[in-house]
């Protein structure tokens, strides 16, 4: 598996795609998507970019994480 970029050595992350119907490794950095037998096949367009960002804020939308408080038990050792 692709997890290492062998242009910048950084993290690749997997994405599947509807289109191609394969999972595609992304590098966040290089911005190069390659497939399982590690050859790349094409650049991010700045189209996906925009809908991952859009995807993002709409995902800070909707997440509601409620507070944890602290609570110390009473009568335990």
């Amino acid at each position: 598996m692709p997890l290492f970029c062998k242009q910048c050595n950084s993290r690749r992350l997997p994405e599947h795609h509807e289109a191609e119907k394969q999972t595609m490794w992304l590098c966040k950095k290089c911005e190069n998507f390659v497939d399982m037998e590690d050859t790349i096949i094409r650049e991010q367009t700045d189209e996906e970019r925009q809908e991952v960002k859009r995807k993002l804020k709409e995902f800070e939308k909707t997440i509601n994480f409620q507070d944890e408080k602290m609570i110390r038990r009473k009568g335990v050792n």
